[in-house]
């Protein structure tokens, strides 16, 4: 049922020395070329539901602390006439998965669990038949990573719209067979983030609707987001256009034991403050943080990944990598609702797309959407190198050699230096000298290895540059080969 695939169509481009200055919210909203993205998505998202016969579509972009951006589309009832708005609500899915993974973080920090723990550690009667003679223990990070090798589902709840309760799903579990061996491959497993709220239940004491609520939705201040509760807020669900064209209404669905994996319900202006929150990395940057620095790192790194190397779980997270930028967030599908969440977290920003039906592709809504929108979003806000460009810097091109022999050269491009070693195989090269002050740079690139993040410095004798100090090595300016 759940869409996990985040897809994307953004080019990297070639990152400039000096970018225009760092722009507050409101004209990052006020934009020109931000408002035209949102008239070219408007009316491409528009002819997909005229065309389609989808019923409503509640779209939003954020940057950094701020929704920039935020509309609704079509209808959220379709007999009433009922307009979709942002503060429509819809089942988000999986979206509870990420969920999930924060409220294990935040008993991890409390000194309550480790993430290396078994799983059997907390719940004795977490049993279940191997995939193979000697597989070891499934783990708490296995579980949120999609590595534990456990099955995708619990029964037959996305055929029957019956979900187990906590007791049912505790006695599935003995007459369970993991699929595969714990940290074997990649393998999507619905059933494995049951388990972690189950866990978090037992650790904390507290039912996982009265946790999240608590520790989540309350310090985030997302107020219009519940847990398995029918609201008169929600959109109608409506199951997939027959060939008639007709629309059958699906009823409200709980989840049941299933919570943790996807029985949450938000809105585009709440999960636009919890996208907010995966950009925070001090204290009360813009806003209360629900876990740590480290903690928010840890749950974006690429825990496990599929078998064509292109995507992968973090801790809840779903990660994509395309063209040298990486994507998080998670898709879902529900009775009636699908949903996706997309953030590029180097650049901060994030889009939202949700859905009142089960054949609208969010993941392409929110890849136009990112692609139109969030790119011109992320032009706009992006931050002014300091100091700007300064002509004098050309006497720094030129040739250092290395103790060994090596050669590195830096290339004058326009209003910005580059590094290119003699070694190179291509002339193309992205590692750059952002100039940080004082004489300094820093050096930048997509990818890490050596001194990159490291300072560059330049030393210079009787109005001649002499030195090259990279990282804690240093080469000498020669002028020939």
């Amino acid at each position: 049922m759940l869409n996990r695939t985040i897809a994307l169509a953004l080019l990297l481009t070639t990152p400039a020395l000096a970018q225009p200055a760092a722009a507050p919210a409101a004209s990052v909203a006020e934009n020109p070329d931000v408002q035209a993205a949102e008239r070219l998505f408007s009316a491409w998202l528009e002819g997909q539901i005229a065309y389609r016969g989808l019923p409503g579509v509640a779209v939003g972009v954020v940057h950094d602390q701020q929704l920039v951006w935020s509309r609704g589309f079509g209808l959220a009832d379709i007999a009433s006439k009922r307009p979709m708005t942002a503060d429509t609500r819809f089942r988000i899915a999986s979206n509870s998965k990420i969920f999930a993974a924060i409220a294990i973080l935040q008993l991890r920090e409390a000194g309550k669990l480790r993430l290396d723990d078994p799983v059997s550690k907390h719940l004795p009667w977490f049993t279940m038949k191997p995939a193979g003679p000697d597989d070891g223990p499934i783990t708490i990070e296995q579980l949120l990573s999609h590595s534990s090798g456990l099955q995708r589902e619990a029964g037959d709840h996305w055929s029957s719209f019956d979900f187990p309760s906590e007791a049912e799903l505790k006695v599935l579990m003995a007459g369970r067979q993991s699929a595969f061996p714990p940290q074997t491959r990649w393998k999507y497993s619905n059933l494995a983030f049951g388990i972690a709220g189950l866990m978090v239940e037992q650790v904390s004491g507290q039912r996982w609707a009265d946790y999240v609520n608590a520790n989540i939705l309350k310090t985030l201040d997302m107020t219009a987001s519940s847990i398995d509760r029918p609201d008169p807020g929600l959109a109608t669900p409506y199951a997939a256009r027959t060939p008639e064209g007709t629309r059958r209404v699906l009823p409200f669905v709980d989840a049941k034991g299933m919570a943790a994996a996807t029985g949450m319900t938000s809105n585009v202006n709440d999960l636009a403050k919890f996208i907010s929150a995966w950009f925070r990395r001090a204290p009360n940057a813009g806003g209360a943080n629900v876990i740590s620095a480290g903690s928010w790192r840890e749950a974006l790194r690429v825990r496990s990944v599929d078998e064509d190397w292109e995507s992968g779980s973090g801790l809840g997270f779903d990660i994509e990598r395309f063209k040298g930028k990486t994507y998080a967030g998670h898709g879902g599908g529900y009775p009636g609702n699908t949903t996706m969440t997309m953030a590029q977290i180097d650049d901060k920003v994030g889009v939202i797309v949700l859905t009142n039906t089960n054949d609208s592709n969010p993941g392409d809504i929110a890849n136009q959407l990112m692609a139109t929108v969030g790119e011109a979003v992320a032009k706009a806000a992006k931050a002014k190198a300091t100091p700007a460009w300064d002509p004098a810097w050309t006497r720094f091109a030129g040739r250092y050699i290395g103790a060994s022999d090596n050669v590195t050269q830096v290339v004058l491009l326009n209003k910005q230096l580059a590094l290119l070693s003699t070694a190179a195989r291509a002339a193309e090269t992205r590692v750059l000298l952002e100039p940080i002050g004082g004489g300094r740079f820093r050096l930048t690139a997509p990818t890490g290895g050596g001194p990159v993040g490291e300072t560059l410095w330049f030393e210079e004798k009787d109005g001649r540059v002499t030195r090259m100090y990279m990282g804690d090595g240093w080469s000498t300016r020669i002028e020939g080969w």
